[in-house]
């Protein structure tokens, strides 16, 4: 069992490898970073281009969901990004919040940083900036932001906990969040859930839906509500990498699901009483 550091590396040298290549390439791997025939980081993505701010050279193929298509962002809100990889949700949100709102987007991965930040540079974007830093260990200060959005990245992180408690932190009273993840119904088969490649991949580092779900109420927040719900289907080819014929037989008549959801949720507008979530 490798130690959450050591998955967190796993996590920063395949996605470093990522930033350095353009979607077409990524599309055409298996892991993002390689040549192989089909790939694993891209069959969840969905189409960005019928939203307003896509940008085009932002545009990894890398998310599960639409978070920003669902996050009520308003004229001058202030939206953090978990996971901002090359900027494009970011630029999504600022077309919502216009000029008056701000956006920053936090990435652990320095090349994804260097890759956002000549993006924004680019669109000539003065209220969207990049931070490098930790989703567990945000670098900003608390109650600052409005929403908080982001697209597959929480499966990226071991202490999903963690991430909660800091999204709760840097959300103002009232503010809200729009996440769109991957999670299990049902047990992935050991082959799956063991392997650091398909971790990075977003698919072995799901949790259970209701232990998702859980964790977000148990931190405190409120209104809980599935904005959007769809199966994953891993291709056999994919598959064949981890299981035998007659496995991904069993597997796939099998009980288990494997989901990606956005899930928006919010602080409550009182939170005086108590420090945090858990403290009283």
């Amino acid at each position: 069992m490798k130690t959450d550091q050591a998955l967190k590396e796993i996590v920063k040298q395949k996605y470093s490898e990522i930033a350095l290549q353009d979607k077409d390439t990524n599309a055409s791997s298996c892991c993002g970073a390689g040549s192989c025939s089909t790939e694993v980081y891209n069959i969840m993505s969905e189409d960005y281009t019928v939203l307003d701010g896509y940008t085009a050279e932002a545009d990894l193929g890398l998310g599960c969901g639409l978070p920003t298509q669902f996050a009520q962002i308003k004229p001058g809100d202030t939206v953090i990004d978990l996971g901002s990889g090359a900027g494009n949700d970011c630029f999504v949100a600022r077309a919502a919040t216009g000029v008056t709102g701000k956006v920053i987007g936090i990435d652990f991965t320095p090349a994804m940083i260097e890759k956002a930040r000549a993006n924004a540079e680019k669109l000539s974007f003065n209220n969207v900036e990049f931070r490098q830093g930790d989703i567990e260990q945000m670098p900003v200060t608390a109650n600052v932001a409005d929403v908080v959005v982001s697209n597959c990245v929480l499966n990226l992180v071991p202490n999903k906990d963690g991430v909660f408690k800091e999204i709760f932190r840097v959300l103002k009273p009232g503010g809200h969040f729009s996440i769109s993840d991957v999670v299990l119904v049902g047990d992935l088969p050991d082959a799956l859930r063991k392997d650091a490649e398909m971790y990075a991949g977003c698919v072995s580092g799901a949790i259970q839906k209701d232990v998702y779900l859980e964790l977000i109420k148990v931190n405190g927040f409120e209104n809980v509500v599935i904005q959007k719900e769809k199966p994953i289907i891993i291709p056999d080819d994919i598959l064949l990498n981890y299981l035998t014929p007659q496995e991904i037989a069993a597997f796939k008549s099998g009980t288990t699901g494997i989901f990606s959801i956005t899930v928006f949720a919010q602080k409550p507008t009182n939170t005086n009483s108590c420090c945090a979530p858990g403290c009283c």
